[in-house]
């Protein structure tokens, strides 16, 4: 393959405005392969298929059978409202365009193709039904909705997971607002500073947590802290 006639084919592709970025979907990604190779193959193979996770390969080969790349895709079968009926087509789909993507075709923006950046867009939007609805698939407290978890166990799973969608389920089901990272920041430098003083002072910190109703420091709030370095200050 020539880079002058991915290039032409590339030009022919339409993009998708997603949040300001053209991203090509996964049918002109085909469209332009098929520009560069008439005959070429676009072959795809279901790895795994488990506890509603597929996972998916596609290989894309030119007339004579050469590799050009290949590309792997996930999908989960609860995550968005198209892959409760779909999941299995979404994830062969997936598959081939970053197989495409990586081989050169429509990567002007990304790798990704128009379809996988939409789908991570609606998996982390979530409703106040979903949340209210949504049972847990794992741990302990599996077959629970997440308001009925205790809150040590909601706290570890906050704890213990970068899954966007799920700490946005468990923020409208339970309430519980996370701090952004600025205020996350904030919060660590004055667990460090309120540790400090209280080392410094002498002061028996379970009568502080006593007082705001919390067991250490890491379950105070920015405002408790600032209080409580105030105060620790005008000690003598």
């Amino acid at each position: 393959m020539k880079y002058l006639d991915l290039a032409i084919a590339n030009e022919q592709i339409k993009t998708t405005d997603i949040k300001g970025k053209d991203y090509a979907e996964v049918n002109q990604r085909i469209k332009a392969f098929r520009m560069v190779y008439p005959q070429g193959t676009i072959e795809t193979e279901m790895l795994s298929n488990h506890d509603g996770v597929v996972v998916f390969k596609a290989n894309v080969k030119t007339e004579d059978g050469k590799m050009l790349a290949t590309g792997t895709a996930y999908e989960k079968e609860e995550s968005s409202f198209i892959n409760k009926t779909s999941y299995i087509e979404n994830c062969e789909t997936s598959a081939i365009g970053r197989a495409l993507g990586i081989a050169g075709f429509g990567i002007d923006v990304s790798v990704a193709s128009a379809e996988e950046v939409q789908n991570a867009i609606q998996n982390q939007e979530v409703t106040q039904e979903e949340a209210d609805s949504y049972t847990l698939t794992f741990g302990k407290h599996k077959g629970k909705k997440l308001k009925e978890v205790p809150s040590e166990y909601i706290d570890w799973l906050l704890g213990n997971t970068k899954d966007e969608r799920m700490i946005k389920l468990i923020e409208l089901a339970t309430g519980i607002v996370l701090p952004s990272e600025e205020e996350s920041e904030q919060i660590l430098n004055k667990m460090v500073e309120f540790s400090q003083l209280c080392d410094v002072k002498m002061v028996d910190r379970d009568k502080i947590y006593k007082h705001y109703g919390v067991k250490s420091n890491k379950d105070m709030t920015l405002e408790q802290l600032e209080d409580a370095i105030a105060i620790l200050k005008e000690v003598k």
